[in-house]
Formats: structure tokens, sequence, C-alpha cells
């Protein structure tokens, strides 16, 4: 079993064994110089010994470092072995800011290096208990350099780094939360970590939210070589806020925002991103760079006019590794829906247009208007039993951007696509790529959910439907 051990309880233990084997040989040699038997030699030998093992409590035979004992010698074991980062299980570095004759900040007698402490523990135990490796940067009021900090989360190779901090102003009513991280190193995951941490601290506090910044200018996130991120979790100098962060319950609230954007990072949720209606050439390539760029697999449900008028666009989707599903030939609600017989036609002709076009042989798709619309009432149960016995699948969506509308607002579908996901673990959301406000809007939505992770549909998954009577 992994025990948590912090950089100064190593460092303080390796001192005490070097210690106590520079003074026992000293005793030793001067016993036997003297002419004393080898009997008080070792006795003499015993004595430094037992006293660091008082000092060091019970430390010495826990979390696998290991004390043989000869009489009453103590042969120290492996120091190193507490140490080390246990494979495939995350490994979180927690930073309580200052400590020692470092305070930081402070108001009325609160100081920011106490309140750190406090809440760093806080976050320490929950994520014990969660199953992590967590090592402390302190464990008590010491100070510790920054350098010395970020080379021990280097060395010990952590997942991520979170420095816990209190702020202050001149002005005492500036109050709420900020998250910082190093913007310029792209190659590090710093962002999305302050993201989550940021959004589910204000959730589970209230507080006012203030910026995410990414132009920390801080060794701790500009040194460590992991995702890393600062969360200053409130204002010493706002006399209410001050007070909140000096009890127990606001503590605990601010660990347990961490915590759970520690382990959303860990563990995301998912979120499928699937465009109906395309492909048109300005407004899906918008869509496509975005997903590009962020390295992200979506779901292109195609009508098949739209890819006769715009073949190459439809191949780039295919070339780019979307998964393409078939949405019909003509965006005819009317038409398509007059019987089973007519359904099927439009789909056949769709069906071998995409694959002429693209050389994909789609098995999903969505049915125009989703699976029940007030277009299909009579026949959708008889066209997706039929649809189904021919091997397909359909896909309705539990979560839209709302943005088939006459003047869609970037914004508004955001806060559209946010507010129907409901923070559920699984989430099909429906947006249009042949909307040009969508577009414009995609790569901010994408900032916005950062506890999801976006995949493409597949044929192995269980499809989202709605209920058909």
């Amino acid at each position: 079993m992994y025990r948590r051990i912090s950089y100064l309880q190593m460092k303080k233990r390796k001192a005490r064994r070097r210690k106590m084997i520079k003074a026992g040989c000293a005793l030793l040699m001067a016993a036997v110089i003297g002419g004393a038997s080898l009997a008080l030699a070792v006795n003499a030998l015993a004595a430094p010994e037992n006293s660091a093992m008082e000092e060091a409590g019970t430390e010495g035979i826990q979390g696998g470092t290991e004390e043989t004992i000869s009489g009453n010698v103590a042969v120290p074991g492996p120091a190193e072995e507490t140490a080390k980062k246990e494979e495939g299980v995350p490994a979180i570095v927690i930073d309580p800011g200052h400590g020692g004759e470092d305070e930081g900040c402070a108001g009325e007698g609160i100081r920011e290096k106490d309140v750190n402490l406090a809440i760093a523990k806080l976050v320490r135990d929950k994520l014990d208990g969660m199953g992590y490796q967590v090592m402390m940067t302190r464990e008590d009021d010491t100070y510790i350099a920054k350098e010395e900090r970020v080379k021990n989360a280097n060395e010990y190779g952590a997942d991520i780094y979170v420095s816990i901090h209190q702020n202050t102003y001149e002005d005492g009513s500036v109050e709420g939360i900020e998250t910082w991280y190093d913007g310029s190193d792209s190659e590090r995951d710093s962002k999305r970590l302050a993201q989550l941490i940021h959004q589910e601290t204000i959730k589970t506090t209230g507080a006012l939210q203030r910026q995410i910044r990414e132009d920390a200018d801080f060794h701790v996130t500009g040194k460590t070589i992991m995702p890393a991120c600062l969360i200053e979790t409130g204002f010493l100098s706002n006399p209410g806020e001050r007070g909140k962060l000096a009890t127990a319950e606001y503590q605990e609230q601010i660990a347990e925002g961490i915590v759970r954007g520690i382990e959303l990072y860990f563990h995301p949720k998912t979120m499928y991103l699937t465009f109906d209606d395309g492909p048109y050439v300005e407004n899906t390539a918008r869509v496509l760079d975005v997903l590009k760029a962020r390295n992200i697999k979506a779901t292109f449900f195609l009508v098949g006019e739209n890819v006769e008028r715009n073949p190459e666009m439809a191949r780039r989707i295919a070339a780019e590794g979307h998964t393409i599903g078939i949405h019909c030939y003509n965006h005819d609600y009317e038409a398509i829906y007059q019987s089973v017989d007519s359904y099927v036609q439009d789909f056949e002709k769709a069906y071998q247009v995409i694959k002429e076009t693209t050389g994909v042989e789609a098995k999903l798709f969505r049915f125009p208007g989703g699976s029940v619309n007030a277009y299909n009432k009579k026949v959708c149960k008889e066209i997706a039993e039929e649809m189904t016995a021919r091997g397909f699948i359909y896909y309705d969506w539990n979560a839209s951007m709302e943005d088939a509308v006459k003047e869609p607002v970037p914004e508004q579908l955001i806060a559209n696509a946010k507010e129907s996901a409901l923070g559920r673990e699984k989430v099909v959301l429906l947006a249009h790529d042949v909307v040009y406000a969508t577009g414009m809007c995609l790569d901010d939505l994408l900032d916005r959910l950062p506890e999801y992770r976006m995949e493409a549909l597949t044929e192995d998954l269980e499809p989202v439907h709605f209920q058909m009577k």
C-alpha cells in the first residue's frame, strides 16, 4: 500500500540517519581507543540511535522504510522506497503556499500560510481516500524554498501540481477566487487543470468568480514539468471573506472544490459532438478547423444534396477521421415521413451519394427532426424497426446548442449547450455545422466544457433514443 510522505519528512529522515551513523561511529572509535569493552562500545553506539528513533516516533518502521534490529543497533533500510511513484496511480503534488518565516499575506491575525496548510491537508486527506498518490510540499509550518518545491515535484514525476494561496489588495472590498496558470507552454495541460479547479471551487463555495489568468509568472507554475496551477482562494484583505477563510466549514468547501476539479481532470465525463445538415463550404470548414486544432473527433450527419454540392468538404470530413452518419437526402420532412417506404427511399439515395463521394459505408443515422417529431409520429416506430432490421443504428441527442433558429447568438448557444447537458456523464450534443454562429463560438464552447472529453460516436456505443409510444 502506498504511504504518503512529504519531501520535508524524507529529507529529515535521511539527515537523522546520517547524523546517527556518524555519531555512532565516533562513539565506537572513542570507546575502543579508550580501552572500553566491546559491549560498552556497542551500548555507546546504541544510545544516539535510540534517541533518533524516539525523535522519529514510529515513522522509521512504516511506509516501506524498514529498520533491521540487531541487538541494540538499528541498520537503516533503503530510504528512497517511500518516495517512489506507483505506476498507474495518478500522483498529485499539493503545495500549501508560504510557511515558516514566510507568512504570506495576513489580516487581523489570520495568516495566509496557516489557511493554505489547513486547506491543503483537507485536500490531501480527501485525495488519499480516493486512492490517489499525494505529495505535500510541506506538512507543517516550515519554510521550503519554491525552487526546492518544484525540484522535488519534478524529480518525483508527479502528474499535476496544485498550489494553494490567498490574495490581498489595498481595496478591502475586492473579493473572489482567481486561478493562474502558465499559458506560454501549450505542451502541458495546465489550462484545463486551472479551469476545472476554478470552476468546481466556485461551485462548492459560491464565491465571486474572478478571472482564470494564463499569464502566471510564478516559479511553481512556470518551472514545473507537469500541468500546474495556482488558486487564490480569496482575499484576506476583505473582512467578510477573511472571516470565512478562517472557518473550518469554508475551508472544507474550498478543499471539496479543488478535489472535484482534480477528479474531473483525471476522470472526465464524455461528450459526443454531433453536427447535422452539412456539409457547407465556409461554415463546415470553420468547424473542422477548430476540431483539427484541438485534435477532437466528432460525428457529422450529412444531407445527400449538400454532399453533392460540396463533395470536397464531405471528403475532408472523412479524411480527418470524423464519424460520418446519414441524415437524409432531401431535408423535406413532409415528403420523407409520408410512409416507411418514402423514408427508406430517401435514405438509400443519401447512402449511395455519401458512399460514392467519401468511400464511407455509413451505419449510423439520425432522423431529420429526431426519431420522434411532429411530422413522423404515425410512422416513427415502424421506420425505426425497419432501419434497425437493415443493420443501421439511429442516434438522437440529450443536449443541444439550439442553433437551428433564425438569428442565433453565439453566447446564447454556449449557454444552451451547458445548461442542457445537465452535468450528465454521457452527453450527445446536437449542433449544426451549417450555422455560421455555431462555428464562430465552437472554440469558446469547448473552453467552457473542461469536464468533458470529446469523442465521436461509434457503432459500439449504446445510442441515445427519444421515447417512442
